[in-house]
């Protein structure tokens, strides 16, 4: 379905939050500000504005369609009244610019309020033209397009902390680009074989350096991470820091491989922490620690016997992607059956929450679930053979200072937030 949401993403004040579908399409959602009379009406987030950003295309060349779906929208920071944002998808790289128009000018000298020019003959005296009042319109207008440098499908897309540039990231590749020019990029990382038969792994994610613009990393299909310094060399190929975990002999099976690729890589605010996500762990590292991470989260354990079925419905290959919320002390990502679950860093709690209509209810509290496995069920409990794997959370969002979550289930966005606002 064209509704199907394919990514979510808070501006850097949290004041909006993006999504992009399946259907190419881009909404965004603007927090209400509070009233007087409804002080609780603060946080809900309304439709600002509404448009369609890809539209299907053909490569003539190869002979491919190429999807309008939206992989990914990345905001940059507001520096004035209008906000801008990229978004991507499998091949071509826009920036929106979303603006506000209250105003309209009336009283033309050359033209009459229809628009039609009028006859010079008839103007005899200069009109000071002025700006009246109109119903506030929303405006969405592309102004740069970024094509023609991905040879294969674009999976993340990145704006660095010098606000000057942003790179694309592709299954073998990395771009750099300027915001201000469009028709060339730089390649800052290359992984393709000479001979594509021996391509044993693939780029899955990228991500600047919230605050060295020099400093940006990728993960890859094998499981391991790799910080690129800039500094060093203008093509990144050589790595400065490489992250990954020794496999354990023990866990070793058929599917070990496809498990350990990692989905999603996040830098903390702070700058200080990498998160990844694989198929069954969200691992936090320490940049100065490239041996073995400094957490381990169980996403959803209880999948380890069924990976065979999981394999066989293809969800195995699914893609989660992992968020940290603005203090870095709390973790969250998706799972099945519209679960999702986060890990307190510091508590070591750790929940599982539900995103259904069922429990969506302004106001209801969401309720921790349990998923038991084997033996006897609890009533509060779901079984593990009774999961939905149709149902899954891969995108999620948090809001950069405040408790509030956006979570993407299919085709419906929930937004939960702490029962203290």
């Amino acid at each position: 379905a064209a509704d199907i949401i394919s990514t979510v993403e808070f501006n850097s004040t949290g004041e909006l939050l993006a999504t992009g579908d399946k259907g190419g399409r881009v909404v965004v959602f603007q927090r209400e500000q509070e009233s007087k009379n409804q002080p609780h009406r603060r946080g809900e987030y309304n439709v600002y504005s509404t448009f369609q950003s890809h539209e299907p295309e053909f490569d003539y060349l190869k002979s491919l369609e190429i999807e309008e779906k939206i992989n990914k929208i990345r905001w940059l920071p507001q520096q004035n009244a209008a906000y801008f944002l990229l978004s991507t998808n499998d091949k071509t790289v826009k920036l929106w610019k979303i603006s506000e128009r209250d105003k309209r000018p009336e009283g033309y000298n050359l033209k009459d309020e229809d628009g039609r020019i009028r006859d010079p003959s008839t103007i005899t005296s200069l009109r000071v033209p002025v700006l009246q009042p109109m119903d506030l319109m929303v405006e969405a207008m592309p102004r740069r397009v970024f094509s023609n440098a991905h040879t294969y499908h674009i999976n993340s897309i990145s704006v660095n902390s010098d606000y000057e540039t942003f790179m694309s990231t592709d299954d073998l590749r990395i771009n750099l680009w300027n915001l201000e020019i469009t028709n060339r990029s730089f390649n800052i990382v290359d992984i393709k074989p000479a001979n594509m038969e021996e391509l044993t792994e693939v780029i899955t994610a990228a991500e600047f350096h919230p605050h060295q613009c020099n400093t940006f990393v990728y993960s890859s299909s094998k499981g391991s991470i790799r910080l690129c310094d800039m500094r060093a060399a203008a093509l990144c190929d050589n790595h400065s820091k490489f992250f990954e975990e020794p496999e354990d002999p023990s866990n070793r099976s058929f599917f070990s491989e496809i498990i350990s690729s990692i989905s999603d890589v996040k830098f903390s605010h702070s700058g200080r922490y990498l998160m990844t996500r694989d198929y069954l762990t969200v691992k936090v590292w320490d940049l100065n620690m490239e041996s073995k991470p400094l957490e381990t989260y169980q996403v959803h354990d209880y999948l380890r016997s069924k990976l065979c079925s999981l394999y066989e419905n293809d969800c195995i290959f699914d893609k989660f992607e992992c968020v940290w919320n603005g203090s870095d002390s709390v973790i969250m990502t998706g799972s099945y059956n519209n679960f999702f679950r986060m890990f307190d860093r510091n508590t070591k709690r750790d929940v599982t929450l539900e995103a259904s209509r069922e429990n969506s209810k302004p106001r209801a509290i969401l309720k921790p679930r349990k998923v038991c496995v084997g033996g006897k069920r609890r009533k509060d409990e779901i079984s593990v053979d009774s999961l939905d794997f149709s149902k899954k959370i891969l995108h999620t969002a948090w809001h950069p200072y405040e408790n509030i979550i956006a979570v993407a289930a299919t085709n419906n966005l929930y937004i939960f937030q702490d029962k203290v606002n």
